[in-house]
């Protein structure tokens, strides 16, 4: 901690954050969730259980007229072993919804995944650090802070030069997105470089953001969370976790589409809610899963080994996955006209993979987010789309 301000610590509570659905006070602060803990206590697998406690999408908001910043925290980063270590996770502060400065926090402790086919792992104990915003403008202004996205992220102490007071209510429309590791933000370069998060400021929507890497597996804990969520829109990418996991087969894929969207339509019997198919991913468009890790060529790479003859016998693909995700959305709109559906491949397809190829054949890079964020802002926010904002 720097001692050249008069420093003003304010507590760090729910209040001060957006795009979480619940908070836990743990030893060292308040650890934000995207899942709430009737959900949490559901969670079979490690692998949810993480992503859903890295803060994708969370942010803190606050009015002040602060030149420096300073925000402890203790993160928990992830390790591949045998992999040389990721970079530290960015933290983007914004001003008035630009974004003005960055900065990373060393240290923390690590969960290193010892085996990529079974998520075994281990914690390995680090300090907190510090995340200093410096030398910003003067005067009166919106701060949001934007936490990594793929770093667990226990908040302690946020510090300041001047007082701190809680945003006001922007009256903005809350979109409420589920996806998978793609929305999640995987291989983003900073936060606000996901997909979704470039989709909502260019929609003007405040966004809450449950993407799950790995685990947009249909599961009905999930879906209780968005039917109990306030939200005036609602996303939902199905399809990739569900074929590279290989976990389901046709018969028992299409009733749990149907459970999902009928448990959401509990809660928001009339909200815009737009169904989004896979983007495209040339290894399983007509290769059943599971996926497995192939490190051919030094670099980790994904690879699809089922049978594609077995798609006779039900096996997914992804070409399966989207033709009755259409067929399902045809379906029910004859009973629900504010329910639509959007084929991924429009969000990212044969000619952005041309341009923009997935560099571990299943994940875009920053530039890939940046398109398919642009592309979701023009057909899903633009005029004529399911959540274009109502005139008059």
């Amino acid at each position: 901690m720097n001692t050249e301000h008069d420093w003003i610590t304010t507590p760090v509570t729910a209040d001060l954050l957006r795009g979480f659905l619940d908070v836990e006070a743990t030893a060292h602060g308040l650890l934000p969730h995207r899942l709430p803990a009737r959900a949490r206590r559901q969670i079979p697998d490690d692998r949810l259980a993480m992503a859903e406690a890295q803060p994708s999408g969370v942010r803190l908001t606050f009015r002040t007229r602060a030149t420096t910043i300073e925000l402890d925290t203790l993160p928990t980063k992830r390790a591949y072993r045998g992999f040389p270590a990721q970079p530290d996770g960015v933290y983007d502060l914004l001003i008035d919804g630009r974004l003005t400065a960055q900065a990373t926090v060393a240290g923390g402790r690590v969960h290193m995944i010892i085996d990529l086919v079974t998520q075994s792992a281990e914690l390995r104990e680090g300090p907190a650090g510090t995340a200093r915003f410096a030398d910003l403008p003067a005067g009166d202004k919106g701060v949001e802070i934007w936490l990594p996205h793929t770093e667990i992220t226990e908040l302690i102490a946020l510090r300041t030069d001047a007082p701190v007071e809680p945003a006001r209510d922007s009256g903005r429309r809350v979109w409420l997105h589920h996806g998978s590791s793609i929305s999640h933000g995987s291989n983003a370069a900073h936060p606000t470089a996901i997909w979704p998060a470039l989709a909502a400021a260019q929609g003007g929507v405040e966004l809450v953001n449950l993407g799950f890497g790995g685990s947009a597996l249909l599961d009905p804990f999930t879906g209780r969370a968005m039917r109990d969520t306030p939200a005036d829109l609602i996303s939902v990418k199905l399809g990739i976790n569900v074929v590279n996991g290989d976990v389901m087969r046709l018969r028992a894929f299409t009733p749990a589409v149907h459970g999902f969207l009928d448990t959401i339509r509990e809660g928001h019997p009339a909200t815009p809610l737009l169904v989004v198919s896979p983007i495209l991913c040339p290894v399983q468009e007509d290769t059943p899963g599971p996926l497995a890790p192939d490190f051919d060529g030094g670099t980790l790479r994904f690879k699809a080994t089922g049978d594609p003859a077995e798609r006779a016998a039900g096996r997914l693909t992804l070409n399966v996955i989207r033709d009755e995700l259409a067929r399902i959305v045809e379906q029910r709109t004859a009973d629900d006209p504010n329910l639509h559906y959007l084929d991924g491949r429009d969000l990212y397809g044969e000619t952005d993979y041309a341009e923009l190829p997935l560099p571990d054949e299943v994940h875009p890079d920053p530039a890939g987010h940046r398109r398919i964020g642009e592309n979701f802002a023009r057909l899903a926010f633009g005029d004529g789309g399911p959540f274009a904002a109502k005139t008059g």
